[in-house]
């Protein structure tokens, strides 16, 4: 699993969305660097980290090797603070959730969720099952790698504004490309979609004693803030921020604002 690592001081770990890996993170690592041991993995079949067929692919198993990958860093304390986005964030809520159950796991300090995959956001719940059927499948197979231009298309959707999209991001986004299987990593992922999303109903409560900072922007497209209400309400100790006229990537797309907001959130609750 390949990761990147930047900075000092308490451990964060940044867990990307579907289709996304470390350069992700390109904006938020240097700024957070002063304030943290910033970490951002590649989880595997995804990046440039290894494709790993024989591996499952639920939100669940892929908790589990998080919490492993975090396992072997040997963090001073054992204790982390978690911050996934959209896949990653419902990664991340899993895995906070297995820490809590099991006291020999490394421990959650607190949570940021941006944007994460819920419940409550319908969007996604019709249409990553519709991927995960032979036909949908097919589609795609037969469609999106041989389309470079839908790269494009998906990417400008993310965004609240075309404009915004910094110079080399689809560029960046595609470099994984070079090692076959990301897109059989990505359909695997989708199969189990429904029962992952069932699954994390159930783990909200446990998840909800966490410290917890969601982070949204008011115009995404894929995972609709609207939900953002509703899942916060699992939640004792949560403040919810949501960004005008920005899409599903809000550290990307107003890098400064949202580092600021981290950045307090993360000093204030130390």
């Amino acid at each position: 699993m390949r990761y990147l690592r930047a900075g000092s001081g308490p451990a964060l770990i940044l867990v990307h969305g579907l289709l996304g890996y470390s350069f992700s993170w390109r904006y938020v690592m240097p700024a957070l660097a002063p304030y943290a041991t910033v970490y951002a993995p590649d989880m595997l079949g995804a990046g440039f980290s290894d494709r790993a067929p024989e591996i499952g692919y639920s939100m669940g198993a892929t908790a589990q090797r998080l919490i492993q990958f975090i396992s072997k860093l040997a963090i001073p304390s054992a204790s982390f603070d978690l911050l996934g986005t959209s896949h990653g964030g419902a990664v991340a809520m899993m895995a906070a959730a297995e820490c809590l159950r099991a006291e020999s796991k490394p421990r959650v300090r607190r949570l940021v969720l941006v944007a994460p995959v819920n419940p409550y956001s319908g969007h996604g719940r019709r249409l990553a099952p519709f991927f995960g059927t032979p036909f949908g499948a097919s589609m795609f197979r037969l469609t999106v790698p041989r389309m470079t231009v839908l790269y494009r298309y998906w990417l400008r959707r993310l965004y609240g504004g075309p404009k915004r999209i910094p110079p080399g991001t689809l560029e960046g986004y595609m470099a994984p490309l070079a090692l076959p299987g990301l897109f059989e990593h990505a359909l695997k992922i989708v199969r189990t979609w429904t029962r992952d999303l069932q699954e994390l109903d159930s783990i909200l409560p446990q998840v909800g004693t966490v410290p917890t900072l969601f982070l949204w922007g008011a115009d995404d497209p894929a995972v609709y803030a609207f939900s953002a209400e509703l899942l916060s309400r699992h939640f004792q100790d949560s403040t919810t921020i949501v960004f005008p006229n920005v899409g599903h990537l809000p550290y990307e797309e107003c890098p400064e604002e949202f580092n600021r907001v981290l950045i307090e959130f993360l000093r204030e609750r130390k």
